[in-house]
């Protein structure tokens, strides 16, 4: 019999803290809820928890009523999706996407604790890029949160922060493609410049780029420290690793793609929300409402972004940078003058009974009951957007 005595769990010093997994409370937000709430209190995000942003406001412009087909196609920690179902009851039903394998089966069976059973709620881990590929019907409600998930954010071990020793990986599915580091290992010099320049408006793209080949980095820190030595703020560092985390994961084609097949998961009537907290992603989401405005897909469409009330910001800073577009599907479709309804029949048809907007390439999922749509893998663009 040993004589060794166990080891203790490490004791909290201070508030809270320093390091992620030493934050056992947060962790256990229903065995420690007055901790937690003090955390909230303070203005700050609990670990391994995700603050909605901007709940109300989506919930204005949405409306989803009993009875209604809605979609997040983000579904995070669930925080949305817990607004969604409860005024979809009774007889709604809400479809929750999500990439991350980590995450999701924690999400899901949050949920399912909250009593959203089988009926009222499916999960599907999957790119919102393929969400004709896994709805049944056109939607009512479509709503989805480009952002980060905060347990995404604050997890060191995921690679997103720059806060804590991490290895450089970035990627929302650690199952598929290449991480950060494998990514800046491929890129020459003006590849990885126009990169920071598109995908976060760096204006110092190209001594960056330089500094970060020259240094050969692999974990977080040594990104970070790199950055600062070079000349670069905390602003500097945040927008480098936007811009590495849109590129690994493909976010503008993914975006994209689905702006693209939208309308046609819409019912006549039916809204879509997106909450965006990029340049680059707010520029695409308006011009893909506004152009589908003209052409008649979209009956209306918001011409100014919504954004965090001042009370939101002063309780959950990580919404300062929220913006919110939303559009409502019209009833005609102005290119051939059929029906929403009459066009979904055809896709219906043309695609044996399962509805999708357009040919989907299948390729092999993570749930290999689904499929999802094929989207092409970065490569350093050369021409930047005009500004």
């Amino acid at each position: 019999m040993s004589t060794q005595k166990p080891k203790r769990r490490t004791r909290y010093r201070g508030k809270n803290p320093r390091h992620f997994s030493e934050k056992y409370k947060e962790h256990a937000p229903e065995r420690y809820a007055r901790d937690v709430a003090k955390v909230i209190a303070s203005g700050k995000t609990p670990a391994g928890m995700h603050r909605p942003v901007m709940v109300r406001e989506i919930m204005e412009v949405l409306a989803p009523q009993a009875g209604e087909l809605a979609v997040d196609c983000t579904l995070g920690y669930g925080g949305h999706a817990v607004a969604l179902l409860t005024a979809l009851q009774p007889g709604g039903r809400l479809i929750g996407l999500d990439v991350d394998p980590i995450e999701l089966p924690k999400t899901e069976a949050r949920l399912r604790t909250l009593g959203f059973g089988l009926d009222t709620l499916t999960v599907h881990r999957t790119n919102f890029a393929g969400l004709a590929s896994v709805l049944p019907e056109p939607a009512d409600v479509v709503f989805a949160d480009l952002g980060l998930s905060s347990m995404q954010m604050d997890n060191p071990t995921r690679g997103f922060t720059y806060k804590y020793d991490g290895p450089l990986d970035l990627r929302m599915n650690p199952q598929r493609g290449q991480p950060a580091s494998a990514l800046l290992a491929s890129l020459d010099e003006p590849a990885l410049a126009a990169l920071f320049l598109e995908n976060a408006d760096e204006p110092n793209a190209d001594r960056m780029a330089q500094a970060i080949l020259q240094a050969s980095v692999s974990t977080t820190t040594q990104l970070a420290t790199v950055i600062r030595r070079t000349g670069g703020d905390e602003d500097t560092v945040r927008r480098v690793f936007q811009a590495l985390r849109i590129a690994v994961n493909d976010e503008f084609g993914a975006l994209d793609a689905f702006l693209r097949n939208l309308p046609f998961c819409l019912k006549a009537g039916g809204r879509v929300a997106i909450l965006t907290f990029h340049s680059g992603e707010d520029r695409r989401v308006k011009k893909s409402f506004q152009s589908g405005e003209r052409r008649g897909a979209y009956s209306e469409v918001a011409h100014e972004v919504l954004r965090a009330t001042s009370e939101e910001l002063r309780a959950n800073p990580r919404s300062r940078s929220a913006k919110l577009r939303w559009a409502r599907r019209s009833a005609m479709d102005a290119r051939n003058g059929a029906s929403v309804e009459q066009n979904t029949a055809t896709s219906q048809t043309q695609h044996n009974g399962r509805f999708a907007a357009d040919e989907i390439k299948p390729q092999h999922c993570a749930d290999t009951s689904k499929k999802c749509q094929e989207l092409p893998r970065f490569r350093a663009p050369r021409l930047l957007h005009s500004r």
